[in-house]
């Protein structure tokens, strides 16, 4: 007899584990005010434009989530998995980078600044190896 109860119904739940997809982590402040204008404009420009990134079949990131904490209001925080180093380098690029840059500011036209580049400060080697979630 086992004190732990019964697991759930498999199909009620998808696991993934064993592959090392890096992690993306951007921390922005904005004006409290303008988070719901930022994250609109976020969403048209940045994911929509490196979902359709040129020379890719694909989204090219797996997933993309955005926490807001409110005991910080103003500060966002983005979250990107991708599947591989070389998909997250193709969108990278400086030119496709700044091209969505200015687009980005031309539609945002209020302050913000980018506080954290999580995943770039040393030592830092952010990678996901499990995901589990319900259905």
């Amino acid at each position: 007899m086992s004190d732990l109860p019964p697991p759930p119904d498999p199909s009620t739940y998808r696991y993934q584990h064993g592959r090392r997809q890096p992690v993306e982590v951007l921390v922005f402040r904005v004006d409290p005010d303008d988070v719901a204008a930022f994250l609109d404009v976020d969403h048209e420009v940045w994911t929509l434009g490196e979902a359709a990134t040129p020379g890719m079949h694909e989204i090219p990131f797996l997933s993309k989530e955005v926490w807001l904490d409110d005991g910080r209001p103003g500060e966002i925080t983005i979250v990107f998995v991708w599947p591989d180093r070389a998909a997250w380098d193709t969108v990278g690029r400086p030119e496709f980078q700044h091209q969505l840059t200015d687009a980005f500011d031309r539609r945002f036209d209020r302050p913000y600044e980018l506080v954290r580049a999580v995943h770039d400060e040393p030592d830092r080697h952010l990678h996901r190896w499990s995901r589990f979630e319900r259905h």
